[in-house]
């Protein structure tokens, strides 16, 4: 009985479906990625080549910034595949080749992590199985018996459910105390009462909650909006309008765009057809060449819906791991990343690290000046307010003196960080000799003292 359930299943994700919405997605995602990495061009020094240290994420200290002029002509040919998966032209190639590429531009350094950058990261994964290029494509011209206008209905449905999860989660991670608090909308808003129009209300308290829960009910309701046709144009209308308005209050780059582009996934999958044939005033009919899409045996079915069975359960699972560790996320910063928590703090900090020698107890101190030596301002920020950011450059200090004939050097650090407008607080312990404390996932980290909530 189950096994004919999943036989059922699998069968229904290979029912052919109009390829157009496929076809548009490409199009957009490769235009806007090509913009992307186009921004990145501009800072190679300043991110990848100037720094002394490049912050990894765990269990990828491997990764390494290319020499020479590496990084520059890597980001040359991210634009370039950029422009070939917008074109359709040599897509399966190309969108492998700009996977691997982005995910390891990605993971040199975690200073700079963005959660859209993630995203595009996961897409162009997805890609690579999804065939959006045999329609509307140069591949198309090249090589006519890879030409089709449908594909399984699977292709379309994964990445309705990928850009659901982000706002599903987005949402649920707002779920918390400073969110329904106002907390950090109240100080983002306070600080661009320059706007114009609607500036004058910003530090308005029914503002601030305006903006604050309504962005948790956008979150929440928007995908439930999106799956039913009655309310997908409402719905879509609402992601116009959040992403645009985030994009006037805060700049952030490509993301409004490629959320409001992705998220015409929803639609039908003819709806490019649909709104052609509107345009040029003709009756709309869906193209009969389903025989053009190849075969499948159960046997490839079953092993697909594995896949997306797997792949779905990481993306389900990885958002809920900040439940592992105790304390307030947005303080600890375990399980932050990856997980959707979009926007969620306003976090500031300073840091001073003290390197000791332990045969003459001599104490060298490194204020922000000395830092900076070693590190660029960007990285100081994000550094001084991430746990395991302050235990990397711990080990980096240590090892420089290692080099120069000190080694057993005690690496000690005081961290005051500010959360979401509450009043500076240490973040890490000062009496921890960092250098002997070991970069790990689990258990949570007991040299990260917890947030403390003051009660009047």
């Amino acid at each position: 009985m189950g096994s004919n359930r999943i036989l059922k299943m699998s069968a229904r994700l290979f029912e052919p479906v109009d390829a157009a919405s496929l076809v548009f997605f490409r199009v957009t995602f490769g235009l806007i990625t090509l913009w992307h990495v186009s921004g990145y061009w501009l800072h190679v020094d300043e991110l990848y080549l100037s720094p002394l240290i490049h912050f990894k994420f765990y269990g990828f200290g491997w990764v390494r910034v290319l020499p020479g002029d590496g990084m520059y002509y890597l980001i040359f040919l991210l634009g370039f595949l950029a422009s070939l998966v917008t074109l359709g032209l040599f897509y399966q190639i190309a969108t492998i080749l700009f996977f691997f590429g982005i995910t390891y531009v990605f993971l040199i350094t975690q200073a700079i992590y963005l959660n859209h950058v993630y995203l595009i990261c996961l897409l162009s994964f997805l890609l690579i199985f999804i065939p959006c290029h045999r329609s509307f494509s140069l591949d198309a011209i090249i090589f006519p018996k890879a030409r089709s206008k449908f594909a399984p209905a699977w292709c379309v449905w994964l990445l309705r459910v990928q850009m659901g999860l982000v706002y599903f989660y987005g949402g649920i991670a707002k779920l918390n105390s400073d969110w329904l608090h106002g907390e950090p909308m109240r100080t983002w808003l306070a600080g661009r009462t320059g706007y114009p129009v609607l500036g004058q209300f910003f530090k308005e308290e029914w503002f601030v909650y305006l903006i604050s829960h309504g962005g948790l009910a956008f979150d929440l309701l928007i995908v439930p909006l999106l799956l039913f046709r009655k309310t997908r144009v409402m719905g879509f209308l609402l992601v116009a309008g959040f992403h645009l308005t985030n994009n006037y209050l805060f700049y952030i780059g490509i993301f409004p765009w490629l959320m409001i582009a992705a998220t015409l996934i929803f639609f039908s999958p003819s709806w490019p057809r649909r709104l052609m044939a509107t345009i040029q005033r003709k009756e709309f009919h869906l193209a009969d060449d389903v025989a053009s899409l190849p075969s499948f045996s159960p046997s490839h079915r079953l092993l697909t819906t594995l896949c997306l069975t797997l792949y779905l359960c990481f993306q389900l699972f990885v958002p809920f791991r900040h439940f592992l560790y105790p304390g307030n996320v947005s303080w600890t910063e375990e399980g932050h990343r990856f997980s959707w928590r979009m926007r969620l703090r306003s976090k500031t900090g300073q840091s001073i690290f003290f390197v000791t020698d332990p045969e003459s107890r001599r104490m060298r101190e490194y204020p922000r000046d000395k830092i900076l030596d070693f590190i660029t301002p960007l990285q100081y920020r994000n550094m001084s307010t991430r746990p395991d950011m302050i235990l990397q450059f711990s080990h980096y200090l240590a090892r420089r003196f290692q080099e120069k004939g000190y080694p057993g050097v005690e690496v000690r650090a005081r961290v005051l960080a500010s959360l979401n407008g509450r009043a500076p607080q240490v973040l890490i312990d000062p009496a921890v000799d960092l250098v002997r404390v070991k970069a790990r996932l689990w258990p949570p980290a007991p040299w990260v003292l917890p947030l403390k909530e003051v009660t009047e």
